[in-house]
């Protein structure tokens, strides 16, 4: 399949999916959310893979939804939100769904949406300059996949989700939320070795392995509990938040570096 906004590559037995948008950081527009559902799928049925490899090109693995993607038709009611944001989700549970391990090489700013896609990959290699969080909820809006509370520690979900802070990648692994640290320029060796390591393991071992894994969680309600935010998050986007409608209008009227300035001097 030929893609627009990923590169899809396949060097046995790795497939590597590189969210390939750097002029704007690899934010996620809806054409990059189908790719990567599809690409996904590619990948779950090539024989030839054990491992998917997930990136972004450029200095950034990715910084979330993309703001200035105008949506047609409109967004305009709860209903329209749920059916919108389920999609994506889906798309992200499609990472944590995969038979295949998945691991993710975050380079730069993993924010938002981006930072729920790392954290439904299986593993995840931080270069040192990585940034993980959800800032999104400095100007109104939440995380659409809510798998930070079952990765990491309450207190400290309660405190990113609460100021919107970001955590450098030694907290990240601190936290939980990587695996390993490597210096930048080790980044792409680093994670060929972990997923050349990881791809000995026999594919139906690796399956029957992941699988109990992930039951685990469903057992203990993950999908309740995302089903919730979902509801929760349909609503707060048709909800009158002046801090929301403030970002947006600054949005339109100067753009969306403007209103990224404006969201965090209000922080600082």
């Amino acid at each position: 399949m030929t893609y627009e906004y990923l590169i899809y590559d396949v060097d046995e037995p790795i497939a590597t999916i590189t969210l390939n948008r750097p002029e704007a950081l690899n934010a996620l527009n809806q054409p990059l959310w189908r790719e990567l559902g599809s690409a996904l799928k590619e990948a779950e049925s090539d024989k030839s893979v054990r491992v998917v490899v997930l990136t972004g090109a450029g200095r950034s693995f990715c910084v979330g939804y993309d703001l200035t993607e105008k949506y047609e038709p409109p967004l305009e009611t709860a209903d329209d939100w749920r059916e919108f944001l389920t999609h994506d989700m889906g798309v992200t549970m499609a990472i944590w769904n995969l038979q295949k391990p998945v691991i993710a090489s975050v380079q730069g700013h993993c924010l938002a949406a981006g930072f729920e896609v790392a954290l439904a990959c299986d593993l995840t290699i931080a270069a040192e300059n990585a940034l993980f969080g959800e800032p999104e909820v400095r100007f109104g809006s939440g995380p659409v996949t809510l798998l930070m509370p079952w990765v990491v520690p309450m207190k400290k979900t309660r405190e990113l989700l609460y100021t919107g802070d970001t955590v450098n990648a030694i907290e990240a692994e601190r936290l939980g939320i990587v695996n390993r640290v490597v210096p930048d320029d080790s980044l792409v060796e680093e994670t060929r070795a972990m997923a050349m390591k990881v791809a000995l393991v026999p594919p139906d071992v690796m399956r029957l392995t992941k699988l109990p894994i992930n039951r685990s969680y469903e057992i203990m309600g993950l999908y309740a509990a995302l089903g919730t935010n979902i509801d929760h998050s349909s609503m707060l986007n048709t909800a009158n938040v002046p801090e929301l409608e403030e970002f947006d209008r600054i949005t339109k009227e100067q753009g969306l570096k403007a209103a990224l300035k404006w969201r965090e001097d209000r922080y600082t």
